[in-house]
């Protein structure tokens, strides 16, 4: 959620019991938004850090009740409160290292060994590094350890501009060649490059798509019942974060509304599975009660049940292990 309507998060861990049913493992992290993991290693963003987690159980090895990935804090860079949105892995001078964007101050960046931050890009038409959110940076696509894409809800360049532009102002740009790959979009999330195209939530209309960049235009794939941030793939299917849209103004007036009204749907909160060959939801998981919003989704290919250690409770002073 957006750091003035929230405080809290839940980082999920959705995995299946043996009997085939659903499995949930939840652990708190205050305004938890980006994501990234290989499997092994989860970076997470919080309101003032960003926390790296390690799986700590050898191949085939399993805890006490079951879990096949037991992930622990092992190392949290403090960057205060910059509005850390998505991660992804680069390499710099042959050393891997996050790069997340940091929506506060419209800019993509790397975390510092002796400052909040070190800036790495910022869109051509931001003409000052300020906490502002001009635009609202928002979205990252990384083609393998290149960052390649950006999403942003507007090309405004002053502060908090891009909520006059949420409809149709919505942009994809090149990090490389700085140049805009779409456009009249409204408030797109979660751009991701995968089997050669670059996918997108166009979530104020609520439509999951690609991006032609030889038309430069956006491609509905389909469309989900809700407000979609966070986008994670396997193989042929694509896994899309669906929320509940705020009552306020920076969700009021969007197509969405429109888009669920023809339908007679109401918004979900939850994850979609779609069929990237077909366009069909195949699966999906509702969460319902006091959680109405998802930001970001990755996946953990070949994991049945993932855990993870919190910071709240005594178990990360009791777990203990020595490596080798």
């Amino acid at each position: 959620a957006d750091p003035a309507d929230a405080a809290w998060a839940l980082y999920f861990l959705i995995g299946r019991r043996p009997d085939g049913s659903v499995r949930a493992h939840e652990r708190l992290i205050e305004q938890c938004q980006g994501l990234w993991t290989d499997g092994q290693t989860i970076w997470a963003s919080s309101m003032h850090a960003l926390w790296r987690f390690e799986n700590e159980l050898a191949a085939g090895e399993h805890t006490q009740s079951g879990a096949d990935r037991r992930f622990v804090p092992r190392e949290g860079r403090i960057t205060g409160r910059i509005d850390c949105h998505d991660i992804g892995m680069t390499e710099i001078d042959g050393r891997r290292t996050p790069v997340f964007v940091s929506t506060l101050y419209n800019c993509l960046a790397t975390p510092s060994e002796t400052h909040s931050f070190k800036p790495w890009w910022m869109p051509p038409f931001i003409s000052a590094l300020t906490p502002e959110d001009r635009c609202h940076l928002n979205g990252l696509a990384m083609d393998g350890t290149r960052p390649a894409y950006v999403s942003a809800v507007s090309r405004s360049d002053v502060v908090d501009g891009w909520r006059d532009h949420r409809a149709d102002g919505g942009i994809v740009i090149d990090v490389t060649t700085n140049a805009i790959v779409a456009d009249g979009l409204s408030m797109p999330h979660s751009p991701r490059w995968h089997q050669g195209r670059l996918w997108l939530l166009n979530s104020g209309t609520g439509e999951f798509g690609h991006v032609d960049l030889a038309a430069g235009r956006f491609v509905p794939v389909s469309f989900c019942a809700g407000y979609l941030r966070g986008l994670a793939f396997h193989g042929d299917f694509a896994l899309v974060g669906l929320s509940k849209p705020r009552h306020n103004r920076t969700f009021s007036g969007l197509a969405l509304d429109e888009n669920l009204r023809s339908r007679q749907a109401e918004a979900r909160c939850g994850v979609q599975v779609i069929d990237l060959r077909s366009g069909d939801a195949v699966h999906w998981l509702r969460i319902e009660g006091v959680v109405d919003e998802l930001y970001d989704v990755v996946a953990l290919p070949g994991v049945r049940r993932p855990m993870a250690l919190g910071f709240k409770t005594d178990e990360i002073r009791r777990v203990v292990s020595i490596e080798g």
